[in-house]
């Protein structure tokens, strides 16, 4: 069971039935330039993916066009795997029609050669470090991290952005001037691939290429010690590539190894159904009795990484290759409650809305004069009560195992109607 979502900005609605997340951030799209970034066409190379979530999530384009499929591979992302069903970028001059990957390489395929599309990024993580001369097993011309990848050196037709070796070179002349350490240098690698790698000839930017689209593998290298650091160097990458487009871009952090290793540790939230929420950041690794539908479940991740698989009965949340919790079902036909819920919230009263969250300091009270509305509160427990609203609650009055979260400061408010979930809240004890 896949998810995917299609918007202007944000994740949030879906919109299309791909198999991957489809993001455009645009400004005039008939008028400037577009680019296509593409991560996670190997589902064991994080770097790439990554890199294209922070620059779905927390860059804005002021000018120009940004186009971005930050989970191409999403079974692949889950299982941190190249490929569960073969290599994806080994599928694009043909496919079997039986091929588990078809729909989606079909779909990016129409993306790329869609008129408006200028140039093509693939994001990988690469083998080694890319060497002219062979030094070692780690230091050779067989490796290909830290690599700006072209198929060619110029295209077969006039393009704007057609010297691919010119492009590639200027690149690399702008990312060695980040360089954390001086081994982390890139280098242009031309595949030469019509005349000189056959399987080349089956991957996603020979395909582009063949289409007369400027496309460009940037890989770093797998031999770097952190995520962070390749993060750091694809987004470097990108973002030369946007100015060499006259792509214009602001951006909600400074671009260094703190700032990228801090929204790495960032997992956002996640909705169901418009009615119940988690924040995923410290969730426990298994919640039970979560209130869900027998079918047609709708999941909304924040994060443009954020996934689910149906597994055994359960359902395993991811952000990439990160397996956040397992969700437990309780199967519920739903009920519609009155919403907003007023909540006294330390003495100050609130309206909060299904599906979102408050935070309190000492104690909480949720207010409701509705006799056909039960509020049940995730972890308290009072002899011969069984609606739990309008009581004062604290920290110590609840149970810490039913808490979402590991600091266990976390609790669920769930809301029913003859015994049918309408929705729920959560609250955070500071």
């Amino acid at each position: 069971m896949y998810f995917s979502v299609f918007l202007p900005f944000l994740l949030f609605t879906s919109l299309y039935a791909l198999p991957f997340n489809f993001i455009k951030k645009e400004t005039s799209p008939l008028k400037t330039p577009t680019l296509l970034v593409i991560g996670g066409i190997h589902g064991n190379e994080p770097g790439g993916y990554f890199s294209a979530a922070i620059l779905a999530h927390y860059y804005t384009v002021d000018e120009g066009n940004l186009w971005i499929v930050p989970d191409l591979n999403r079974p692949s992302i889950q299982q941190n795997s190249r490929g569960i069903n073969g290599d994806m970028n080994r599928k694009f001059a043909d496919i079997d029609p039986n091929d588990p990957d078809i729909e989606t390489v079909q779909s990016i395929q129409s993306i790329i050669t869609e008129k408006q599309v200028d140039l093509i990024l693939n994001l990988h993580d690469g083998h080694g470090f890319y060497r002219k001369e062979h030094l070692n097993t780690i230091f050779n011309p067989n490796s290909w991290g830290q690599t700006c990848v072209i198929d060619q050196d110029v295209l077969n037709t006039e393009h704007p952005y057609g010297n691919l070796k010119k492009i590639a070179v200027k690149v690399n002349e702008e990312l060695n001037r980040t360089l954390i350490e001086n081994h982390h240098f890139f280098d242009v690698r031309n595949t030469n691939t019509r005349f000189n790698d056959e399987a080349m000839k089956h991957s996603l930017t020979f395909f582009a290429v063949s289409h007369n689209k400027p496309a460009f593998a940037i890989e770093t290298s797998k031999q770097l010690p952190t995520l962070h650091e390749k993060v750091f160097y694809q987004l470097n990458a990108i973002e030369c590539y946007m100015k060499l487009m006259g792509i214009k871009y602001t951006r909600s952090f400074d671009l260094t190894l703190d700032s990228i290793q801090e929204l790495l540790t960032n997992d956002e939230n996640l909705t169901i159904n418009n009615n119940f929420y988690l924040n995923l950041k410290n969730l426990k690794n298994s919640l039970s009795f979560i209130p869900l539908q027998s079918d047609r479940n709708e999941f909304k991740f924040a994060h443009p990484l954020g996934s689910v698989q149906k597994n055994n009965g359960q359902f395993d949340l991811y952000i990439g290759n990160k397996k956040i919790s397992s969700l437990i079902p309780s199967y519920h036909v739903k009920e519609f409650c009155s919403d907003p819920i007023t909540v006294l919230a330390d003495g100050e009263m609130k309206k909060i809305h299904f599906a979102s969250d408050f935070f309190v300091n000492a104690d909480f009270e949720v207010v409701n004069n509705d006799k056909n509305t039960r509020v049940n509160i995730i972890g308290f427990t009072q002899s011969g009560v069984e609606d739990e609203s309008n009581l004062r609650i604290g920290l110590k009055d609840l149970d810490s195992k039913y808490s979402i979260d590991t600091t266990n400061k976390s609790y669920r408010i769930e809301f029913y109607q003859q015994n049918r979930f309408c929705g729920m809240i959560l609250v955070h004890f500071k």
